[in-house]
């Protein structure tokens, strides 16, 4: 597929989609968020596929935020709209049947870090800025900002964050649990890469069925999440990586797990 704002890599099990518009600092607008939509689609159906990678092009920016200059035009349901599918194209990524990592390079602002957070785990750089500045637009954080910063790091410092459209380093970041590691700028996408492999070499059905369970879980009380991990934990051992694993483990060799 020919894409005019991202570009999509596959390489030994590994995605890596880019944000590509480094003149704009990588900004979203509509037809992005609809080609990044798009992506997540094309993953969530390829075998070949084990773990997903997301950063953005050049060495400023991650994604500066949503396009400023497009949603100066929009009128209020059309803003709406434009919410509605930030959250949607994010939701997929969230829910995407394999894990994502965010690679933080640069500004990670407003949409930017909304995006970053849609993942399921952060590498930032040390040159990296993230932030929500919505407020400080007249406007608030539309792409989930709102929902995904609270239950990712504690409410009180979330709201200060919303409030405030501060920007914070990276190692501030990290303090307040919005940040997994903070890594040498040069080093990111290897640390990344290798992060990746790691999580490629085990069962990816098991992978799957726990960011299932987790995802799941903090929507439900804490006996209902047990329920659903007990019911993931009896799916798995149907499922041949289970006694490839199990075997593997027994025989003391290393598991070659297909998946199934």
């Amino acid at each position: 597929m020919d894409w005019k704002n991202i570009l999509l890599e596959k390489e030994n099990g590994i995605a890596v989609l880019t944000i590509n518009r480094p003149k704009v600092l990588n900004a979203l607008n509509g037809e992005t968020l609809q080609e990044i939509g798009a992506a997540m689609d094309q993953l969530d159906g390829d075998d070949d596929v084990r773990v997903v990678i997301i950063t953005g092009a050049g060495d400023k920016a991650f994604v500066a935020g949503a396009d400023i200059a497009f949603m100066q035009t929009l009128k209020p349901l059309e803003a709406r709209q434009f919410s509605r599918l930030g959250q949607k194209v994010f939701s997929k990524i969230e829910n995407l049947s394999k894990p994502v990592i965010a690679a933080v390079n640069g500004f990670a602002l407003g949409g930017g870090c909304e995006l970053s957070m849609a993942c399921d785990i952060r590498i930032a750089a040390e040159n990296a800025k993230l932030g929500q500045p919505e407020v400080s637009l007249g406007i608030i954080a539309g792409f989930g900002g709102t929902q995904r910063l609270t239950r990712l790091v504690n409410p009180g410092i979330a709201k200060e964050v919303l409030f405030t459209a501060d920007m914070y380093d990276a190692e501030a970041a990290h303090r307040m649990g919005l940040i997994n590691h903070v890594v040498p700028t040069g080093e990111l996408m290897n640390f990344c890469k290798n992060m990746a492999k790691r999580i490629a070499a085990r069962g990816p059905v098991a992978v799957q069925l726990t960011k299932e369970a987790i995802n799941e879980g903090l929507e439900m009380d804490l006996e209902k999440g047990f329920t659903h991990e007990a019911d993931l934990f009896g799916v798995v051992f149907a499922t041949e990586d289970r006694d490839e694993g199990i075997s593997s483990f027994i025989g003391k060799k290393k598991p070659e797990f297909k998946g199934k």
